[in-house]
C-alpha cells in the first residue's frame, strides 16, 4: 500500500474510534466480520475499527485463510482487498457469490470503473476506493449487516418464489428459472433490483430506490450500479427469444417493470 494512504487510514481510524465510541450504545457481538487483506498495517487498523464498533472480527491474508475461516465460523460480512496475493479478490468474490447471507465489500486502490463494475456484477454489496473515511466503511458495513438480520427474519417464506411472463425468480435459492426451464443464477444486486421492480408493477422505480434496495446507500455522482444490473438483467431475460420487454427505462426518472406477475 502507498504509505501516504496508510498514513491517512491510522489517523482515520483514531479519529473513528473516538467518534465509535462516543455513538456506539448498541452491540453488535451478534454479527461477525472476516477481514481479508495481506496488508498488515492496513488489516490492524481494520481490525480494531470494527471492534471499536462492537463487532467480532478475524482475519485473512490470502484466500486460502479466507477459506479456512469461513469453514470455521459463521461469517455474515467480508471486507476484502481485490489486489491479493494468489487468486485476487475478484476470483474469490466469484466464489462467494452464492451464499445469499454473507454480505461482501470490495476495497481497492485502483479508482477505476472496471474493478467497480465488475466486483458489482459478481456479487459485491459494495466497494470503496483506497483511501476512504473509515466512518463510511463502518456506516456501509452496518447497512449491509442490518439487511442481512432482516433477511434472517423474514418470515413470508410463501412470496419468495415469485413468477412472471412465464419466468420464475426463487428467493430462497437467488436463480431464475427461463420459460425454457434453464436455471439461471444472479447476484444479490441483481435479485434485489428485480424483486423492488416487480413489487412496484407497472410503477416508476427510481435510481434512488434501487441503489438503496441493492446495497443499502445512497446514490453517488455517476454512479453506474444500478444501470450496470439493469442491462445485465434484461441480457438474461434476451436468453428467450419469445419473452417481451419487461424492464422500461424511464428517462430522467428511473426503471419500470411492465411485465406480469402471477
Amino acid at each position: 500500500m502507498n504509505p501516504k494512504h496508510k498514513f491517512q487510514l491510522e489517523i482515520n481510524v483514531l479519529d473513528s474510534l473516538k467518534y465509535s465510541n462516543q455513538i456506539n450504545g448498541n452491540s453488535m457481538d451478534n454479527y461477525q466480520i472476516l477481514i481479508v487483506e495481506d496488508e498488515d498495517v492496513t488489516r490492524f487498523n481494520l481490525r480494531n475499527l470494527f471492534e471499536a464498533e462492537g463487532y467480532n472480527v478475524f482475519e485473512a491474508i490470502d484466500g486460502e485463510a479466507m477459506t479456512t475461516m469461513l469453514g470455521q465460523h459463521d461469517i455474515n460480512l467480508v471486507i476484502m482487498d481485490i489486489n491479493l496475493p494468489g487468486k485476487n479478490g475478484l476470483l474469490l468474490g466469484r466464489e462467494l457469490a452464492s451464499n445469499k447471507n454473507l454480505g461482501l465489500i470490495f476495497l481497492t486502490g485502483r479508482d477505476s470503473d472496471i474493478d467497480k463494475i465488475l466486483g458489482l456484477e459478481i456479487g459485491a454489496d459494495d466497494y470503496l476506493t483506497k483511501p476512504f473515511n473509515p466512518r463510511e466503511l463502518t456506516i456501509r458495513a452496518r447497512n449491509i449487516l442490518n439487511r442481512i438480520g432482516q433477511n434472517h427474519t423474514e418470515s413470508d417464506s410463501a412470496q419468495a418464489i415469485v413468477s412472471f411472463n412465464e419466468w420464475t425468480l426463487n428467493g430462497n435459492s437467488r436463480e431464475m428459472t427461463s420459460p425454457s426451464g434453464a436455471i439461471i443464477p444472479i447476484p444479490r444486486g441483481e435479485y434485489r433490483a428485480l424483486r423492488l421492480l416487480i413489487k412496484n408493477e407497472g410503477n416508476i422505480v427510481s435510481r434512488q430506490e434501487l441503489i438503496k434496495e441493492m446495497t443499502g446507500r445512497d446514490l453517488r455522482n455517476n454512479d453506474r450500479t444500478v444501470d450496470v444490473t439493469i442491462r445485465r438483467l434484461r441480457k438474461h431475460f434476451e436468453s428467450n427469444t419469445d419473452t417481451p420487454e419487461l424492464i422500461n427505462t424511464i428517462h430522467g426518472e428511473g426503471y419500470r417493470f411492465v411485465g406480469k406477475a402471477d
